[in-house]
């Protein structure tokens, strides 16, 4: 092979376009399954499963469906991974020396009689292939019928004339790239394209035309001791159109001996360097990537040194999968936690809208009840208060009524008589007169003395039914709210201003009018002042305050109370609907924790996984440190840059467990860093486990100095145990606050780190409260009663802790005497939820064991906050430590 060290070259290219090209597969089975998630989630959330119900809500199909612009940005993402190695470059002859020293054989023909100027090469695509075979193709379309030189007969070398183009061509043939088909083994793995002369087309055109379709590895080939001012130009429009593009740049040898110049040391720079350097291609400390960053330019002045290419190829290549994986992954972990929120969203839903329902119907009937007694009561309020009225207003209604004009009748003024029909008309305007003045100053007084019914049941009751009907489908029409309004127009037209045509109004009006009906007049009267005065005070009185209070009451009493069965009914309506809609949540609760949630996970570690193992590798097994009920745990000397760590190794036996490890493993990566915790440094999934072909999951912790169990065992002293307490406390706090439960806190998930201080690890059970299915997890002795029932919250920590302290309070590992008679685990689990718990020894302070007693209380809501622990550890520790120091100061002085 040509340019010595060739075939090396080749063989090591293959392994990191094959590497590549493996990892590039994976990536694309994780887009492909992400798009069949997608599919499944818009069947469940936008369009409803075949023959079930429509979504339960607007906002539940909101929060869930996937913007478009991700999806198409996944579609978009592995389609431009796709290989090629594109060859630039001075001259034809240079690109043509590359070509053929990476393939191992002289395919193209060199000249050293060819200059550039005169050049006329087309575009060349090498492509594997079962067989030899050389045709012409218009670029990523088709073959065109052509007949070829090279086809007419055995070649080594491909002929000149089927590379050349001819002037006489049709424009097609002209555009016609020569596509070579090769058995070879590196072309399995990439195709390689070689540039035309830039006569026919620009190295910028060439990347144009490609770009789109590949991830280019670009190479451009150097035959002079410098660049001319032709080639700077096209490396400047590369670099203005293609900014940080990295080249391999590569000196191959002249034809001209004399041209070729004695190599400098390597201490000195060549002016290519410096040419280089100054068109931004170079950096200035070093020409090498930054290992992890991104991959910059390098120049090979020695074409023996062709294998450098392979280290080039494999951190371009590196870099292209590490950002779509990223990426794919954030988009993975913005989806997992819309899901998660969506999940706390319903779950609240779920347990607030029940309780909002009844204590509307509390509320309203308080309400209803407190309207109807104050109806008694105020009766005699109110027969006292239009008496006070008539008796205040009387003369003013009598002298309003004395000056009165009538209208539309003619009084005479000699005094005359009119007719009866006339002095009936006049006696109703007096009436309407008295009416009129009575109804404003009864109704103004009512209004008044009901104001503060408002605030106290309106108001609450109010609140409540909007924040009940904002979830309904129907989100305009407010039956029960219409309703509610009812009852408050009843309830003496509880509103802030007054109007004529209110209920009291028009109550007190036809009460006073039929009151008046009833009245006989004598007649025919002259019309006077006298008679006038007469007739009003007639009128006023004829009326009696304590009926028409009664009248009042009793109206107000039947319309209260033809309100509140309205409001009962619409009521019932509103709890049926919200009790579908509350199935249908449930149901997309369960769906959303058993089935989309995991799977996104999963698909999220994955990609993550590929991110990591791309960026720091596959970790390296050390000795075992210990085994649990799912996994191994190995030492691991240095990954990621972090040294030394500890390796969890987890075979999951089926999909569930794959589901809870990747929720696991996400829960514990979105967690944000802190010191009570052991932090996760990342993961690998390893696909050839133990040599096999079982799939592991590697996760890279933290590697801590040994767990509270074996510490306990080396006997620790009291003030150092008593801050493992509350790191232990602090540990746990933190995670409520994040919404997670840890539902297995023990010894063996206590690590201490050289200073004996704790970090809490193994978060395999740890979940937010709203994606526990009620499943019964942890360790026996450690385990609340009510985790049996499948209905639990955070409190479980601050139980399993309680349980804890008791270790730690002894000092000891020995289980408690009355979990160690107990025969089995179903025994123990029995004898706990009958309330047995370990017994009070003689070591233990009486305010340590009063704080045990609190937190394993039975009733979860008697349990302490952990808020409120963490002050009280506090407090004991500092009271222990001094009453300790107290006793040894009191033993020197004795000892002296």
């Amino acid at each position: 092979m040509e340019g010595g060290g060739g075939g090396g070259a080749s063989r090591d290219l293959s392994r990191v376009f094959s590497r590549y090209n493996k990892y590039l597969g994976r990536l694309q089975h994780n887009v492909c399954e992400t798009h069949s998630f997608l599919r499944d989630v818009r069947l469940t959330y936008s369009q409803g499963a075949p023959g079930s119900d429509p979504p339960a809500s607007p906002g539940q199909q909101c929060c869930i469906s996937i913007p478009c612009h991700e999806e198409e940005y996944l579609k978009l993402m592995v389609n431009h991974c796709y290989p090629c190695i594109v060859i630039l470059g001075q001259t034809c002859n240079a690109r043509c020396q590359v070509l053929n020293a990476l393939l191992g054989s002289r395919l193209l023909p060199t000249n050293k009689h060819t200059g550039e100027e005169n050049c006329t090469r087309r575009r060349i695509r090498f492509k594997h292939g079962k067989q030899t075979q050389v045709s012409l193709a218009l670029p990523q379309q088709y073959e065109l019928v052509h007949l070829m030189a090279a086809n007419q007969g055995h070649w080594v070398t491909i002929p000149e004339e089927d590379l050349e183009i001819h002037e006489d061509e049709d424009p097609a043939h002209r555009l016609a790239e020569l596509e070579v088909t090769l058995p070879h083994s590196l072309l399995q793995e990439v195709d390689i394209v070689v540039s035309p002369c830039r006569g026919f087309q620009t190295a910028e055109d060439t990347l144009d035309s490609y770009l789109p379709h590949i991830q280019p590895v670009v190479m451009f080939a150097i035959c002079k001791d410098k660049l001319s001012e032709v080639d700077e130009n096209e490396l400047k429009g590369i670099e203005e159109k293609f900014s940080s593009l990295p080249i391999f740049f590569l000196k191959v040898p002249s034809f001209d001996s004399e041209l070729i110049a004695p190599r400098e040391p390597e201490s000195e720079r060549s002016l290519l360097y410096y040419q280089l350097q100054d068109l931004g291609y170079l950096k200035s400390s070093s020409a090498t990537s930054v290992p992890g960053g991104e991959p910059c330019s390098l120049l090979v002045e020695q074409f023996e040194q062709l294998r450098r290419l392979c280290l080039f190829s494999k951190q371009v290549l590196q870099q292209r999968l590490v950002n779509e994986a990223t990426a794919l992954n954030r988009v993975h972990c913005h989806w997992l936690d819309i899901f998660i929120n969506q999940a706390f969203d319903m779950q609240r839903d779920l347990q607030i809208t029940p309780k909002r329902l009844e204590y509307t119907r509390s509320k309203e009937n308080e309400l209803f009840e407190s309207l109807m007694s104050i109806a008694d009561i105020k009766q005699e309020e109110m027969k006292e208060m239009i008496v006070e009225t008539l008796n205040c207003m009387k003369e003013e209604l009598l002298e309003d009524a004395a000056t009165m004009e009538f209208k539309d009748i003619i009084i005479p003024e000699n005094g005359e008589p009119i007719s009866t029909r006339d002095i009936k008309c006049c006696i109703r305007q007096i009436q309407d007169l008295i009416i009129s003045h009575l109804n404003q100053a009864v109704a103004n007084k009512l209004i008044s003395s009901m104001d503060y019914l408002r605030e106290s049941f309106v108001g609450t009751l109010e609140r409540c039914l909007e924040s009940l009907e904002k979830s309904q489908l129907e989100s305009s029409v407010h039956l029960t709210s219409n309703h509610l309004k009812q009852i408050l127009n009843a309830a003496y037209h509880v509103e802030v201003t007054f109007h004529s045509g209110s209920s009291v109004s028009r109550m007190v009006w036809e009460q006073i009018k039929q009151i008046f009906q009833r009245i006989s007049w004598v007649s025919p009267p002259a019309i006077s002042t006298e008679w006038k005065r007469k007739v009003a005070q007639d009128a006023i009185e004829s009326l009696s305050a304590a009926k028409l209070a009664k009248t009042i009451c009793n109206q107000f009493c039947k319309r209260l109370n033809s309100s509140h069965e309205a409001f009962a009914a619409s009521l019932r309506q509103l709890e049926v609907g919200h009790s579908w809609r509350l199935e249908k949540t449930e149901d997309l609760w369960l769906k959303v924790r058993k089935e989309h949630a995991p799977r996104l996970a999963r698909l999220s570690l994955e990609s993550r996984s590929l991110q990591d193992a791309l960026l720091h590798g596959k970790p390296k097994l050390g000795r075992e440190l210990g085994r649990g009920q799912y996994g191994v745990v190995y030492l691991c000397n240095e990954w990621g840059g972090h040294f030394p760590c500890a390796l969890k190794s987890v075979v999951p036996p089926d999909e569930k467990h794959w589901n809870d490890l990747a929720l696991e493993f996400h829960y514990m990566r979105s967690l944000p860093k802190h010191e009570r915790l052991v932090d996760l440094h990342g993961s690998v999934i390893d696909y050839s486990y133990g040599g096999g072909s079982s799939i592991a999951v590697l996760l890279i912790m933290e590697r801590l100095h040994r767990d509270l169990y074996t510490a306990l065992k080396a006997e620790l002293a009291l003030e150092v145990r008593l801050q493992i307490a509350l790191d232990v406390v602090e540990g746990i706090r933190f995670l409520h606050s994040q919404g997670l439960v840890h539902r297995d806190i023990k010894l063996k998930n206590v690590l201490l780190d050289e200073n004996n201080r704790a970090k809490i690890t193994d978060l395999g059970f740890c979940k937010p409260e709203a994606m526990m299915s009620g499943s019964i997890v942890g360790t026996p002795i450690h385990m609340a009663p009510e985790l049996f029932t499948g209905k639990y919250d955070n409190s479980v920590d601050v139980y399993a802790f309680g349980i804890l302290f008791w270790y730690i309070c002894s000092g000891s590992v020995r289980l408690p005497d009355t979990f160690e008679r107990c025969s089995s685990k179903d025994h123990l689990w029995n004898n706990v939820k009958k309330g047995v718990r370990p017994e009070k020894l003689d070591v233990f302070d009486e305010e340590c064991w009063e704080l045990m007693k609190a937190c394993w209380n039975g009733d979860p809501s008697q349990r302490p906050l952990l808020g409120i622990v963490q002050p009280m550890l506090q407090g004991i520790k500092e009271r222990l430590c001094k009453s300790d120091a107290k006793h040894l100061n009191k033993g020197l002085d004795d000892s002296t």
